[in-house]
C-alpha cells in the first residue's frame, strides 16, 4: 500500500462547514466536472502519497472541523500565465473531532498519526465546541 499524507488548509472566509458547503456549490469553486476544488500557487511534491487516499482538513475559525478526501491535482493556468495546483476533491465533507490549529500562510501537509479523527456515527451533525472551551480544553490536556 502506498503511504499516506494529507493535507491541511485554513478556510479563509468562512464561519462554518455549512459556509464551505455553500462556497464549493458556486461554479467558481468548482473544476470543469463540477468537483470542488482549492486552486493554489504551489504544486504539492508529494501528490502521489496525497492521491493514494489523503485529505484536505479545513480549519475554520481556528478549529480543524472537516476534511475531504482529495481525488486529484490538476494543472490549471491563471489569465496571468502562471501554471497553479487545484486541489479538486469529493464534495463530501467528513467532520472531524474538532482540534484547534494556529494561522498559517498556503497549505500544510499533515500526517495521517496528527490528523484528528473522523467524527463517529450519529455525531457528524454537532456543532464544534466554542474556541474558547476548545482552547481551555486542550491548555489542560483532555484535546
Amino acid at each position: 500500500m502506498d503511504k499516506i499524507v494529507n493535507l491541511i488548509k485554513l478556510s479563509v472566509g468562512t464561519e462554518t462547514v455549512e459556509d464551505l458547503a455553500l462556497w464549493q456549490a458556486t461554479k467558481r469553486a468548482q473544476a470543469p466536472d463540477g468537483l470542488p476544488r482549492h486552486v493554489t500557487r504551489m504544486w504539492p511534491k508529494r501528490e502521489a502519497e496525497i492521491i493514494a487516499g489523503g485529505s484536505i482538513y479545513w480549519v475554520i475559525k481556528g478549529v480543524i472541523q472537516c476534511r475531504q478526501t482529495v481525488l486529484r491535482l490538476d494543472e490549471v493556468i491563471g489569465s496571468d500565465g502562471i501554471r497553479r495546483c487545484a486541489i479538486v476533491s469529493d464534495p463530501k465533507l467528513v467532520r472531524v473531532a474538532g482540534s484547534l490549529k494556529r494561522p498559517f500562510q498556503g497549505w500544510r501537509y499533515l500526517q495521517p498519526a496528527d490528523a484528528p479523527p473522523d467524527l463517529p456515527k450519529g455525531r457528524e451533525n454537532e456543532d464544534p465546541l466554542p474556541i474558547e472551551l476548545n482552547k481551555a480544553l486542550a491548555e489542560i490536556g483532555v484535546l
